[in-house]
């Protein structure tokens, strides 16, 4: 029998705890009361929807949004959507949001003593294609300090967020680059129970997604469900 949390997730040494002692922020964010089942309405889980003409296919270049070239290596992320069973989710909206080569978010909170590009921004967007398939261009983040602990650095990821029917079906997680010595340090990405699940965050290098003389590729399938799901933040 599938074993689920309070919250209705299932496979839960896929995901990480609400509350995980090493990463201090989880102290203070967890709910210390068990959490309360709120019933949803049809209008509420199939509405509102977000516009499929909002977004454009340079949303998806995070390295032509400016006049001039940003900084750091060139890289390409593409990988397919799945449900539980293999089957291609498409048409959903993905969007991710990540640091700059140096290290550092476009962000008023970010005070990271590292440069801020003024021709990277470091978000983007697109909308899954019939097959569930999905691609970005951007530039491989740096790893940054973020003081949960003393000499605290996380790994280079890439956040991404997906929207299903509904704004109610927000997923989020992060993608990781292979080979990183900063894994076995990270509380975030060691909060995940399962090793085989925190493997599921790492893309894969692939050199058929490399195109020549220009970005180097990854791909990073995301599966919503089921055994092998994706780990997701709740």
């Amino acid at each position: 029998m599938e074993v689920k949390d309070e919250y209705g997730r299932a496979g839960l040494a896929a995901h990480p705890p609400l509350l995980h002692p090493a990463y201090g922020s989880s102290r203070s964010r967890a709910p210390s009361e068990r959490p309360i089942s709120i019933p949803q309405s049809l209008s509420e889980l199939t509405g509102p929807l977000f516009g499929h003409d909002r977004v454009s296919p340079g949303d998806a270049d995070l390295t032509r949004q400016h006049e001039g070239e940003p900084q750091g290596e060139r890289i390409i992320v593409k990988g397919q959507i799945r449900d539980e069973a293999g089957r291609p989710v498409p048409h959903s909206l993905v969007e991710i949001w990540q640091t700059n080569a140096a290290g550092r978010y476009r962000h008023e909170r970010d005070q990271h003593a590292a440069p801020i590009d003024p021709n990277f921004t470091g978000v983007g967007r697109c909308v899954s294609d019939a097959e569930g398939h999905y691609e970005f261009t951007t530039i491989k983040p740096g790893a940054y300090p973020w003081r949960n602990h003393p000499n605290a650095w996380r790994p280079a990821h890439i956040h991404l967020s997906l929207f299903g029917p509904s704004f109610l079906s927000r997923l989020v997680t992060q993608l990781y680059f292979p080979g990183d010595p900063l894994f076995a340090f990270d509380p975030i990405f060691n909060a995940i129970p399962d090793p085989a699940a925190r493997a599921r965050l790492v893309a894969r290098f692939d050199l058929g997604a490399t195109q020549a003389e220009w970005a180097l590729g990854y791909v990073f399938d995301i599966v919503l469900r089921g055994p092998a799901a994706t780990p997701m933040e709740a």
